[in-house]
């Protein structure tokens, strides 16, 4: 029962839910072990890009332990603590690249997580579902604000009001997955873009994230000129530099993340 981090040489992190016996369900301290996880993602120079994925092949993750979670009746002061335990989809701002590898049920918690992540390698078997509104709830932590964002309305509305699950290949119709893979190849395709990213400039990755990402809540005028202006700082990092002269000397760029 565990919230695990591992760090490649690449600059490859894999956060990984280890909580099998409970579908990788949330509860208060893995919650907490898993915003900690995401700091570290966030802090550690050395990380270029992240995977999250669940323990086994059953699960990515369930959402909250209802058990846990929703039963307890928290302090209304609780409800001002905004800046506690930071999550990739309640507040904390992570520009390097998140992909998700999803092995088995995305229910719930594990969807507005999924909202979270940039790119989406689900397994054969894996189904989604915002099944809140079947238990009396809402899908918190994102789950209303983000559904429209990242799902045609229609979709988005039927995701979000029936509870339903969807499959793998259905997710993918509707955009809301990169890819679906055999279970057996799913960390692999993974790794795979996680090695392609990684290889780029981290500077140039994590900018090209941040404004996309805010591109979403800008105007387009506002947009242009604040992508005008970090191109401008961009140009002046030693991997900006690094970068034609390794396409002149016809090798691989050694960036540095400077």
């Amino acid at each position: 029962m565990s919230i695990d981090f591992d760090l490649s040489p690449e600059g490859i992190a894999t956060v990984t839910i280890n909580r099998p016996e409970a579908m990788n369900a949330l509860d208060a301290d893995h919650y907490k072990a898993l915003s900690d996880a995401w700091i570290e993602v966030r802090d550690n120079r050395d990380v270029r890009v992240a995977i999250v994925t669940g323990a086994g092949d059953k699960s990515f993750c369930a959402g909250a332990d209802l058990k846990s979670v929703v039963t307890v009746q928290p302090d209304w002061a609780d409800n001002w603590l905004t800046q506690r335990d930071q999550l990739l989809n309640r507040g904390l701002e992570v520009w390097k690249p998140v992909i998700a590898a999803v092995n088995g049920y995305c229910l719930g918690g594990g969807v507005t997580m999924l909202y979270g992540t940039d790119l989406r390698v689900a397994a054969e078997g894996a189904s989604f579902g915002l099944s809140e509104v079947k238990r009396g709830i809402i899908a918190a932590n994102g789950g209303t604000q983000r559904t429209l964002k990242q799902l045609p309305y229609c979709l988005g509305m039927e995701f979000l009001l029936t509870g339903d699950r969807i499959d793998a290949e259905t997710a993918l119709s509707w955009g809301l997955i990169n890819k679906v893979v055999p279970q057996a190849e799913l960390m692999d395709a993974a790794m795979d873009y996680a090695a392609r990213i990684a290889a780029n400039a981290p500077l140039a990755v994590q900018a090209a994230k941040e404004l996309a990402v805010r591109s979403l809540d800008m105007d387009l005028v506002t947009g242009l000129r604040m992508e005008a202006m970090v191109s401008r700082t961009l140009r002046e990092t030693e991997d900006a530099k690094e970068g034609p002269r390794a396409f002149r000397a016809k090798r691989t760029p050694e960036f540095k993340g400077r």
